[in-house]
Formats: C-alpha cells, sequence, structure tokens
C-alpha cells in the first residue's frame, strides 16, 4: 500500500468517504490482519485510498469506538483483540479462563490488614474497632492483563490470610480453608475510562474504556467480600438474557461475576 497511485480512490455519494473507508479498513482487518497486527499509516491510506488526513482519522476513530481498532501512543494503530464475553456469574475467573483455551493467571499486587473505609465496613457488617484484609490483584489472560481488583475480606473470618497461596481462586480459598462457600451476591456495574495508575497497572493507553463491578458477597447471612474490579473494556463485555421477572444469571465466561 505504498504506491504513489491511489489503489482505491473513494467518491462522494451517499455514505461519506470516512464512512466507506470505515468499510474498507474493516474488510482489512477481517481478511488480511491478525489480532495486534499494526495497519496501514496514515500516509499510507491517504495515497491508497486518495483521501485527506481528516477523512483517514475519522474513519479510525469510528473503528476504536466500535472496538475493532486500538490506538496506543507513540506507538500506532492496531487490530484489537476480540473480546472475551461472559454471563454474570459466581463461577471462577481460572476455571473459564482454560475452558476458553486460554491461561489465566494472576498478580498479587498487595495484602494488609487495616480499618477500611466506613462504606466498606458497614458492607462487611465490622464494628468500630473491626479490621478487614485489603487485597489488590491483577487478573491476566495468556499474559495480558485483563482487570484490576481491590477488595476487603474480614480479617477475622479468615484469619492467616496473607499466608495463603492467592494467585488463584480466592473462593476456593474461602471454602477450602475457611468452610466459606461464596452463594450470593449483589453486583453494581459502571463505566470508567483508565487513567494514571489504573492504566498501568492494565497496560492500557489513557482514556480505554472500563467496565467497573462493585461486588458485596455472601456466605449464607455471612458477607465476605467487597470487591471493585475494573475490566479493560476493550478486551471484555457482558451478555445478559432479560425475562419479564429480571435477569437470568447464566453461565459462560470471564465476568467480575467469576474474577475469583
Amino acid at each position: 500500500m505504498t504506491s504513489q497511485t491511489p489503489a482505491r480512490v473513494l467518491t462522494e455519494g451517499p455514505r461519506s468517504k470516512h464512512a466507506q473507508l470505515s468499510d474498507a479498513l474493516a474488510e482489512m482487518v477481517s481478511r488480511e490482519l491478525r489480532p495486534d497486527a499494526a495497519i496501514p499509516s496514515e500516509r499510507e491510506l491517504m495515497a491508497t485510498f486518495g483521501v485527506s488526513r481528516s477523512t483517514v482519522r475519522k474513519a479510525i476513530d469510528n473503528l476504536i469506538a466500535d472496538g475493532l481498532l486500538l490506538r496506543i501512543h507513540g506507538k500506532g494503530t492496531f487490530v484489537s483483540r476480540p473480546r472475551l464475553e461472559s454471563r454474570l456469574h459466581l463461577a471462577s475467573f481460572s476455571q473459564d479462563m482454560r475452558r476458553r483455551g486460554l491461561t489465566p493467571s494472576t498478580g498479587l499486587l498487595g495484602i494488609e490488614a487495616t480499618r477500611p473505609p466506613a462504606e466498606v465496613a458497614s458492607a462487611l457488617e465490622l464494628d468500630a474497632e473491626g479490621m478487614a484484609w485489603r487485597i489488590d490483584r491483577i487478573r491476566l489472560a495468556d499474559g495480558q492483563p485483563l482487570a484490576l481488583e481491590n477488595g476487603w475480606y474480614p480479617q477475622a473470618l479468615l484469619p492467616g490470610l496473607d499466608r495463603l497461596d492467592l494467585s488463584g481462586s480466592l473462593y476456593q480459598v474461602f471454602d477450602e480453608t475457611y468452610g466459606f462457600g461464596i452463594d450470593s451476591a449483589e453486583q453494581t456495574l459502571w463505566g470508567e475510562s483508565a487513567e494514571g495508575a489504573v492504566a498501568r497497572r492494565l497496560d492500557a493507553p489513557v482514556h480505554t474504556p472500563l467496565l467497573v463491578f462493585r461486588r458485596i458477597s455472601r456466605a449464607g447471612d455471612r458477607p465476605i467480600e467487597y470487591v471493585v474490579s475494573r475490566y479493560r473494556g476493550d478486551r471484555y463485555q457482558i451478555n445478559m438474557s432479560l425475562g419479564r421477572d429480571g435477569l437470568d444469571l447464566g453461565s459462560s465466561s470471564t465476568s467480575e461475576g467469576n474474577s475469583k
């Protein structure tokens, strides 16, 4: 695509040039390029399709918004990896990753026993002197950062948690070591953009969209977990089946619902 002569000149018509170019780039991505591959430079696209730089940028921005492309500052624009799709459920992140043929891993960023914020203490039903484990972890699939987790867990119910292996499923640790099987949860979802330390931890360009989950999990009538998880929205999506009476919490793969 480096020829001086345009290979495919776009013309004015019912669809704008940048919309036509978006279609052409989407077709190129589906037929010729693999995930993580770089697309041709703006200069090459201008020469190939006979359009202006602003048209090229609008076309690329459209595909970035659609999740097909990913711009990395100082490096270029690349084909995005397909998003991992999930239903909300209480399953294991590690199990679901393996079921999809991906290799799960977890990095423990830190664990300490401390007094939690008032909102967390209330959710975990801690008294005025109650302490909780603060656990920060990064979750990966095939070595690629997918989610950043910041969780709180009652210290009195989970003594010695800091001496255990926390690189896998916390729910399995709670069940097998302490006899607390997580069987229910309340979850809230909202959107943010990646900034500062969060962007760096997730190896994500600044302003990458994030899906943020706040989850309060229980074992019977005991609250065991208060966690906020931030998932890269360019690598992850949620599927929900809606009925007349509410959500069908089915099973699938990799959501905050199975991040433990």
